[in-house]
């Protein structure tokens, strides 16, 4: 598979350097830290803090703001800077974070700057992305830059868990973006290709007896033992099926439940499944694939009852490396003095495969910050440098992809 380079970029033009020296990464930096103040985190789902700091945040700097209740307390909003009539670039992140968790030596919720890094949690996923997203629609904005379709930054709810932000927002027509950058961490690498996951979640009934006798009984635990037992023979079975960019499918057992003491036949027992999904793979014909496993295990021949139910999934999605939106992202990330790294794909999932199948508009992914480094981990930080580049690079891509009215 060919990949474009983003090395030895053309000289700037006098419009793109204009834009470049209106960037101020200071400003970047106290958004990221505003940011992070206002906490967000998902479960339980607190983003309407975090939506109103950076509705304020985007209104002082001249972008039209839209709040839009997807459930209450947890608002989508997004930030506009006006162009022409034709279409416009979407950019996208999330306002949630996952919750903070033990380990941390730093104030989670700080924003300290230290060692050239923002610290706290949502700096990596993905509050810095957001605030670059911000200083690059008020850098062109400032330089007086019309360009031919709006920028729009939409910022969702609910990334984290089950999506209902990225699906309420695309129930309206967004077929008119000519492409979207998803601002989450990719260190700055150009991701054309990611995972989709489902959460899937099985359930095994039996019959509780006393354990002085246990074959009154039926043992649910049993059962889901020989359910996650099929579950990681279903994960080498994927191995086998490599996707050129994303690595192949997997299948993870998260969370296993059931009983109620040692001294009882447990009638019940739940495990809960994360199913990664390859670019065009679709929930419900692996939801379909997971029951005719459990159907082959035969557990009814034990007594036992077996459900399978899939409560959420996100598709995956692909996009051609020699696609106008790759190619404008890349020429922008070189002029932005990005790290040079070949077209990539992305192992986790993301917003991004929603507006791509849904909206039929093509996506990158593309942040600041280490989705395997930084991550939903303690001290979770972001390097200010990778705000720098990120904010210059959102920039230059939608004078790349848009250009003026």
């Amino acid at each position: 598979m060919s990949a474009v380079s983003n090395a030895s970029p053309a000289a700037l033009t006098t419009m793109q350097q204009r834009v470049l020296d209106l960037i101020d990464v200071d400003d970047v930096v106290a958004m990221t830290q505003a940011l992070v103040r206002a906490v967000g985190q998902n479960p339980p789902g607190q983003e309407q803090a975090t939506a109103e700091v950076l509705r304020e945040l985007s209104a002082a700097r001249g972008l039209e703001v839209e709040w839009d209740e997807v459930a209450p307390g947890r608002p989508n909003v997004s930030a506009i800077l006006p162009g022409g009539d034709g279409p416009g670039l979407l950019l996208l992140g999330h306002t949630d974070v996952v919750p903070v968790g033990a380990g941390w030596l730093e104030d989670p919720f700080g924003g300290v700057v230290r060692d050239g890094r923002v610290c706290g949690r949502g700096t990596t996923d993905m509050k810095g992305g957001l605030a670059a997203c911000v200083g690059a629609m008020h850098a062109l904005r400032a330089a007086g830059v019309r360009l031919s379709g709006p920028v729009e930054l939409a910022a969702t709810v609910d990334e984290e868990e089950n999506g209902l932000g990225i699906r309420h927002y695309l129930t309206s027509d967004r077929s008119r973006f000519a492409g979207c950058v998803v601002a989450e961490p990719t260190s700055m690498q150009t991701i054309v290709a990611a995972r989709g996951a489902a959460n899937c979640e099985i359930t095994v009934t039996g019959l509780a007896a006393h354990a002085g006798d246990p074959s009154q009984g039926r043992n649910a635990i049993y059962g889901a033992a020989s359910v996650i037992a099929d579950l990681e023979r279903w994960h080498h079975e994927l191995a086998s099926e490599r996707h050129a960019m994303v690595g192949p499918a997997t299948v993870n057992v998260g969370l296993v439940q059931g009983g109620v003491a040692a001294s009882t036949v447990p009638a019940q027992a739940r495990v809960v499944v994360d199913r990664r999904l390859l670019p065009g793979e679709n929930g419900p014909e692996v939801l379909a694939e997971l029951n005719a496993r459990v159907a082959a295990l035969d557990l009814e021949s034990r007594g036992l009852h077996v459900s399978a139910a899939m409560d959420m999934w996100m598709p995956g999605f692909e996009t051609q490396v020699d696609a106008t939106l790759v190619e404008c992202v890349e020429r922008a990330l070189a002029h932005a003095g990005g790290p040079g790294r070949p077209l990539g794909g992305w192992t986790a999932a993301c917003d991004g495969g929603f507006v791509a199948r849904d909206a039929n508009v093509p996506c990158v992914v593309l942040g600041p910050g280490s989705v395997t480094e930084q991550a939903h981990r303690p001290d979770e930080s972001v390097g200010v440098d990778e705000l720098a580049v990120a904010t210059r690079a959102y920039a230059l891509a939608a004078l790349e992809l848009l250009g003026t009215d």
